[in-house]
């Protein structure tokens, strides 16, 4: 079964372009209701509710509702947020406990913040006794700004136990470091695994490169070396499906790509996860296998 490696699951930001973005937005955006829906149709036993889909405004009883449809559909939900302004670390801790999410998925810049590492330790430490009380974990999102290595820093200075990482396998090309250095780096850490794939292309009369998205399976993320590190490192290990879809002539067209992307990411990552991963070596710990994956 896949969930013998890691749980699959759906992003808000799997579906970054139906939810909305800013000047962008269909009709009718999806909410997250209808994520919900999805995963249960996909049949993917997580879904992650991120920034671009917020919760803090919901009331106490919308949010139950939410919870018991989810777990009604076999969905477990996790909840993400931007920023680490103490009242909203607070009030999304709360929202978490609500939902049973076994972590809060954070980002820590927010629009006008952007606090040093040694900030960061400061403003989380006072939190480290309410996440622990509660048994939610702290994942910090890779971002764009933060090398590894300070990130892996920072999860050392509060502390493993409380604190992990949400490993994203391409956000840290903004910090000018390539999938392989962060994977090896913060693989220890992963509470959560945001699963998104790439390729890098030739550009402007081949003066210059395009780092574009593409389905898991497609491009050029290397899933042994990803799952390899991170499997077994905490349990369970949460795989969400994340998506850059490169925006089509209209954006009902990209909608439909995403759509389409979206099912055949989790289409792969259940095929490669139910196998052990290439050769079946994430599974088999033999020599062979350990010699093939260094």
């Amino acid at each position: 079964m896949a969930t013998e490696l890691a749980r699959v699951g759906l992003s808000s930001y799997t579906y970054p372009w139906a939810v909305g973005v800013a000047g962008d937005r269909p009709a009718r955006p999806l909410l997250a209701v209808d994520l919900v829906d999805r995963a249960v149709t996909l049949r993917v036993p997580v879904l992650q509710l991120a920034d671009n889909l917020p919760l803090d405004d919901w009331d106490r009883s919308g949010l139950v509702a939410l919870r018991d449809r989810a777990s009604a559909g076999g969905v477990s939900l996790e909840v993400g947020t931007r920023g680490i302004g103490d009242d909203n670390l607070r009030r999304h801790l709360e929202i978490a406990v609500l939902l049973r999410s076994p972590l809060l998925r954070v980002v820590v810049d927010s629009a006008g913040d952007e606090p040093s590492s040694e900030q960061v330790v400061t403003r989380l430490r006072p939190h480290a006794n309410a996440f622990r009380a509660a048994g939610v974990m702290l994942a910090i999102e890779n971002h764009d700004r933060f090398p590894s290595a300070v990130l892996s820093g920072i999860v050392e200075a509060l502390g493993p136990d409380w604190v992990g990482i949400c490993l994203d396998t391409v956000n840290s090309l903004g910090a000018l470091e390539g999938p392989e250095l962060v994977i090896r780096t913060l693989g220890r850490w992963a509470v959560n695994v945001h699963v998104k794939d790439f390729e890098i292309v030739r550009a402007n009369a081949r003066l210059g490169f395009d780092v574009r998205g593409r389905a898991v399976g497609a491009g050029r993320l290397d899933l042994n070396l990803l799952f390899g590190a991170t499997v077994g490192r905490f349990r369970p290990l949460t795989a969400v499906v994340e998506l850059w879809t490169p925006r089509q002539a209209t954006l009902d067209q990209t909608i439909r790509l995403e759509e389409k992307w979206a099912s055949e990411s989790v289409a792969y990552l259940k095929d490669y996860l139910a196998s052990g991963g290439s050769n079946g070596c994430l599974l088999d710990q033999s020599p062979l296998c350990r010699a093939s994956s260094r």
